[in-house]
């Protein structure tokens, strides 16, 4: 037994890291950091592209790209903004900010709906192992709200509506 003691140690090792590395990999799959189609609540067609990334702790949140019908403005700016975003680009605009780590969601930031120029307090979390994004926006308490559902973007494959 003392001969393969060596082996049994090895074993265990591999072993472990090996798990240590499913786990990590498992955690990274349910970030939210990273790209993600949002879906119109009425048509359930997608409307836009946002990048989910962390900085100093918190995630922010920015439009890359939009999803536009014929006849709608290709490149529209947020004219019922009040804040700073008033008049600006809505493709390139921050709209989710503030967000901190809190278990398993994000919680304590702020998501802006360009379409009125609201921001609502909100929360995101990681569902379906990390292929969508459950994102709830909110006034006062979180039961006066309206929940939708993100589509990771697949990076292997061109994002189209």
């Amino acid at each position: 037994m003392r001969r393969n003691a060596p082996l049994q140690v090895a074993w265990l090792v591999t072993s472990l890291a090996g798990l240590v590395a499913a786990a990590t990999a498992l955690a990274d799959d349910t970030s939210p950091v990273g790209r993600w189609v949002t879906v119109d609540d009425d048509t359930h067609r997608p409307k836009a592209v946002v990048r989910i990334w962390e900085e100093g702790g918190q995630l922010q949140g920015r439009i890359e790209k939009l999803f536009r019908q014929p006849g709608e403005d290709p490149d529209p700016t947020c004219d019922k903004c009040t804040d700073s975003r008033k008049d600006q680009r809505v493709i390139g605009m921050v709209i989710l900010r503030g967000l901190t780590r809190d278990g398993d969601e994000w919680s304590g930031g702020r998501i802006l709906d360009p379409e009125n120029g609201k921001e609502y307090r909100c929360y995101i979390e990681g569902i379906d192992g990390g292929r969508r994004l459950k994102v709830r926006g909110y006034i006062g308490f979180s039961l006066l709200g309206r929940t939708q559902y993100w589509e990771r973007v697949d990076e292997s494959r061109e994002v189209a509506p």
